[in-house]
């Protein structure tokens, strides 16, 4: 007789064919979501939902006690150029399950779903939210920031992407500004205006050899770069505004908006950032569930990439099946038996864990 973790496994996998073989584009999810809502119900669990956002508790939830959110979503970006099979065909070939978001981060997901069915009945030292929610892929408005509030106080968060099951106890934060340098038209050929263009290539000079001082052992230092400029408007008129994007890829020790007064403070364009809420996030290696995971043998370290957890105001932990080289890649694929070691470890760490 297969055991509750193999059954488990199995739905998961199950739910994971689904999954890919249904669009589920970044605020277009709807299908997905709808298919992640069937399977909480059909396992005995109250699915919740808002927009495309999907979360259960866990029974018996119980105030007095601290929360753990399991997260993950379920959108995925666009299949780019290259792919060998159909992106939606949920191709099995041996271990291997081939298709958009398989890796990214369907099968984080269904291994948190899994995990959550496992303990939702049990008395645990905890409780348990699992949300698979949406628009992570662009940290969008109607993703896990929109519903948060429903979750009422989290003490712990575990977000579910693809680390080859290793804990990412600290994420690179992002700052998307806008530069503009202000100038006065004049004519090329005489000495006149203000030239704009060249005031940015200032300020673009300091982001470029500018070094933050504080680094991180584990994120290295904050990440400055220009990607893009646009300015003038023909060959001989002096430009009098230049725009520029700078990406910011900043460390645990700086808020976003510390490292926003200190760019505005040494350059002479106007900054403007998109936002500032995708910050930095670290949990503390002698956490309880770090030392756990430590004392299973993962090993830690810092992560590059962004995830939802810049957006969760309380500590989390970045861990999953999969290798994020994976992801946004064509081809993507997941092996079985990672969702099969996801799941097992999941359950390990949090079997009779306390805080």
């Amino acid at each position: 007789m297969p055991d509750v973790i193999t059954e488990l496994r199995d739905a998961a996998v199950a739910l994971l064919v689904q999954l890919i073989k249904t669009p589920s584009f970044s605020r277009e999810e709807s299908g997905t979501a709808a298919l992640i809502e069937a399977f909480l119900l059909a396992h005995g669990a109250t699915p919740h939902r808002q927009q495309h956002n999907v979360w259960a508790f866990s029974e018996n939830f119980d105030a007095q006690k601290p929360t753990i959110l399991l997260n993950s979503h379920h959108d995925t970006v666009k299949p780019g150029a290259g792919w060998n099979y159909d992106p939606f065909g949920a191709v099995l070939e041996g271990d291997k399950l081939i298709g958009l978001g398989s890796n990214d981060a369907g099968a984080a997901a269904v291994s948190l779903l899994a995990t959550f069915l496992y303990f939702r009945n049990k008395s645990n030292a905890f409780n348990l939210i699992c949300a698979i929610t949406a628009e992570e892929e662009i940290s969008g408005a109607n993703g896990i920031r929109s519903v948060l509030p429903e979750f009422g106080k989290v003490d712990l968060g575990i977000v579910g992407e693809p680390t080859g099951m290793q804990l990412a106890i600290a994420e690179k934060g992002l700052l998307v500004l806008d530069g503009t340098a202000h100038g006065k038209t004049g004519h090329a050929a005489r000495n006149e205006g203000e030239n704009a263009l060249y005031k940015a290539l200032g300020d673009i000079q300091w982001l470029r050899n500018y070094q933050f001082p504080k680094v991180s052992p584990l994120l290295g230092p904050v990440k400055t770069t220009v990607t893009q400029i646009n300015a003038g408007t023909q060959h001989n008129v002096v430009p009098d505004r230049c725009q520029f994007v700078v990406d910011v890829r900043t460390n645990e020790l700086y808020s976003n908006q510390e490292v926003l007064e200190i760019i505005r403070a040494n350059v002479q364009s106007e900054i403007t950032p998109r936002s500032t809420h995708l910050n930095s996030s670290r949990i503390s290696d002698q956490h309880p569930l770090i030392r756990k995971g430590k004392a299973m043998g993962k090993q830690m370290y810092g992560s590059p990439t962004l995830s939802d957890q810049s957006m969760m105001p309380f500590e989390t932990l970045k861990m999953g099946p999969g290798e994020s080289a994976r992801s946004h890649t064509p081809n993507e694929y997941i092996l079985l038996s990672e969702i099969d070691a996801g799941i097992r470890d999941y359950i390990a760490l949090l079997s009779d864990f306390t805080f």
